[in-house]
């Protein structure tokens, strides 16, 4: 057990489940009293913590796939940092772990929910993202969903992002024929081309999704990975070639909408190309993590495979950061440093 204990951590609550996009007055940060950990549970002085489009969903009192989060409770999602005080077997102090308790600076954590990771590895944000939950889910989202086989042309939508970066390089790596991305600035674009090696890459608020999409894949695309929804499907639904494959993966341009969003027009299309388009949870894939950390810590540091990081400081400008990722305003992986 470690001695001098802080008595008190910030954490942040949702006050009020947020109509349309979140305010800030929907959100609170609020202070909590720090104790011991009782038996077989650690604590954890967090580093950094992980926003994600999902945990707009979690705001809503609606029954889904994960609950809903609890009002005047503190907020959670991914998050690494370094043990104070433990008591339980296999954990030390000093250890890094990986847990699901974040948006607060010290978390009490039930040890069989902690993961050790390795610093001399990789950053230890890149647990949250590349090598994380973000990246098992392009890898599994590609290669396990969408069927991924070389010689396919992949699009990806929301492809600057956190998950969509790491698809395209991994269809590249994998022998895509060629990869398409569609982002919402110039300047993400040029990134994917230049930096990530995407074949071709566009703004979608530079014209028709479908229009760009078209002249981007001349010959039709054989796998999507869709971020998006919207306007992104149904042109995929039109660019897809023949027993085309879909991950569907999340639907962003609708997590915001207070009104029903409306889906794909050409949905008929579906059963004429035979296509398949298949949601996904990474929840469900957790048996591929050895090989996916095996493989993508290779190509991290052999340099084939590149990230980015948005960093924002301080626990105070967690809600700042949330808001920032739903508004397109990170460039990959979102993260919180409290360091």
């Amino acid at each position: 057990m470690s001695a001098a204990l802080p008595t008190s951590s910030r954490e942040w609550h949702l006050v009020a489940r947020p109509h349309g996009w979140p305010k800030a007055e929907d959100f609170a940060l609020r202070e909590a009293a720090v104790a011991a950990p009782a038996e077989g549970r650690i604590l954890v002085r967090n580093k950094f913590f992980s926003v994600d489009p999902y945990m707009r969903g979690r705001m809503n009192d609606v029954k889904s796939y994960t609950p809903p989060f609890r009002l005047d409770h503190p907020m959670d999602g991914g998050a690494v940092g370094e043990v104070i005080a433990s008591n339980a077997e296999g954990i030390a102090v000093g250890d890094h772990v990986l847990h699901g308790l974040g948006w607060r600076e010290i978390a009490d954590v039930p040890a069989k929910h902690a993961v050790k990771v390795d610093p001399d590895l990789a950053p230890l944000s890149a647990y949250l993202g590349v090598l994380g939950m973000t990246g098992l889910t392009a890898y599994a989202g590609l290669f396990d969903v969408a069927s991924f086989k070389e010689g396919d042309a992949v699009f990806v939508s929301g492809a600057a992002g956190a998950v969509g970066s790491q698809v395209g390089q991994l269809a590249k790596l994998k022998g895509a024929s060629r990869v398409i991305g569609s982002a919402g600035s110039d300047e993400k674009v040029k990134l994917l081309t230049e930096e990530y090696g995407f074949d071709a890459a566009f703004n979608y608020k530079n014209g028709p999704v479908r229009d760009q999409l078209k002249e981007a894949a001349p010959d039709g695309i054989d796998v999507y990975f869709d971020n998006v929804g919207g306007d992104h499907l149904e042109a995929a639904i039109g660019a897809l070639n023949l027993h085309g494959r879909a991950t569907i993966c999340g639907m962003i341009a609708q997590y915001n909408a207070t009104e029903p969003t409306p889906g794909p027009r050409n949905m008929a299309l579906i059963i004429g190309k035979r296509l398949r388009l298949q949601g996904m949870l990474v929840g469900d894939h957790a048996d591929l993590q050895p090989k996916f950390v095996e493989e993508v810590a290779g190509w991290l540091a052999s340099g084939e495979l590149k990230y980015r990081e948005t960093t924002v400081e301080g626990i105070e400008n967690g809600y700042d950061a949330f808001v920032g990722l739903l508004r397109g305003e990170n460039t990959g992986k979102m993260i919180v440093s409290l360091v």
